[in-house]
């Protein structure tokens, strides 16, 4: 019975599907209409809570909770915490307070903390990568600068810094889709592969 249990629980493992490209890619597409929006290129950058809330916030969770059940603590706490901040960005910026939004009634000085924490969290995350690929390195290299940019533009009321960061966060977006197509790729028999850099 005991070895019968095993074995149906080893055949589970080997055909769990890697979260890694489903958390990347919600990452990707939110972070990419964002900083759209950020770097100047459309106006409106309220169209971004539907994929905060949904794809970059829910998905993501999930993909982090999928993530603990393989035992990747990195990539665990990595999709869940960027989850928690899309949702928590859409909430931010929801004009539910008398037609305010937090981020409005917190001010520049507010969102400028905000981001420096996000700031801070990801740069610990980014020395999480040193030892995985190259790919990892760049996207959480290049978010690191983004959410550095944003906020250092919020507390010093800088909008050129903040323009720069949403140019910087869709280098990030591009990076993230490539990583995230790169473990497709790599999951099964493709016409190519693309590289990552392995370091470990």
């Amino acid at each position: 019975m005991a070895e019968a249990s095993a074995e149906r629980a080893e055949r589970a493992a080997a055909t769990t599907a890697n979260p890694a490209p489903l958390g990347l890619s919600a990452f990707a597409l939110t972070t990419f209409v964002l900083s759209a929006a950020n770097a100047g290129w459309f106006a409106g950058a309220p169209i971004v809570i539907g994929l905060a809330l949904f794809y970059g916030g829910a998905v993501q969770i999930l993909a982090g909770m999928w993530e603990f059940r393989s035992g990747n603590t990195f990539g665990a706490t990595a999709f869940s915490s960027y989850g928690g901040f899309w949702i928590s960005f859409a909430f931010s910026i929801m004009p539910i307070f008398g037609g305010k939004s937090i981020a409005a009634l917190a001010g520049s000085t507010g969102v400028g903390f905000y981001l420096l924490g996000w700031a801070i969290f990801t740069l610990l995350m980014f020395f999480g990568t040193l030892r995985a690929n190259n790919a990892l390195i760049v996207v959480f290299g290049l978010l690191f600068l983004a959410y550095l940019s944003l906020a250092l533009g919020a507390l010093l009321g800088a909008s050129g810094l903040g323009t720069l960061g949403g140019y910087i966060g869709i280098l990030t977006a591009l990076a993230a889709w490539y990583t995230a197509f790169a473990g497709v790729l790599a999951a099964g028999p493709s016409a190519f592969k693309l590289p990552v850099g392995r370091r470990s």
